[in-house]
């Protein structure tokens, strides 16, 4: 069997392909840990961040603030992310989609949990060697209430 070398390039192009996925699941566990200085260094100064219809967000500060008084009042986060594409539009950006399922709990209801079906469309950019978000565009496709149909027993 033959073996075809791998270029430089698209040696760089799979790390970067890992970096960007990265980035992004290190977006969902730093919001699910409510670590908001992680979540900070992962986007761009002047990034930008609409979440459905309920946020338009100029500045990764005004983003990070915005996820932190949202998550305010959950006991316990879990994203679950799949990154389906990653599109080089040139050297140092990048272009995704990411499928995301998450589940939240609230403080002192440990009875309910709110699931939410969406997906994610970021732009990211290199920056002095490390790729960071400049755009988040959440698409809402369906969220819910749940209920268990017991208490939990303690």
């Amino acid at each position: 069997m033959d073996t075809v070398p791998v270029s430089p390039s698209e040696l760089r192009q799979l790390i970067d392909r890992q970096q960007i996925s990265d980035v992004l699941y290190r977006y969902a566990s730093s919001v699910d840990y409510k670590d908001f200085a992680t979540l900070r260094s992962l986007f761009t100064d002047d990034a930008h961040g609409v979440y459905t219809t309920v946020a338009d967000l100029t500045g990764a500060d005004e983003i990070v603030d915005w996820i932190d008084g949202m998550t305010a009042g959950k006991s316990w986060q879990h994203h679950k992310l799949t990154v389906y594409h990653i599109d080089f539009t040139g050297p140092d950006d990048a272009s995704t989609l990411t499928y995301h399922t998450s589940h939240q709990t609230d403080v002192g209801d440990d009875s309910s949990v709110t699931l939410i079906v969406a997906r994610y469309r970021d732009k990211l950019r290199r920056v002095d060697g490390t790729w960071k978000i400049t755009e988040k565009i959440m698409e809402s496709g369906w969220v819910e209430q749940r209920r268990l149909a017991q208490p939990p027993v303690s």
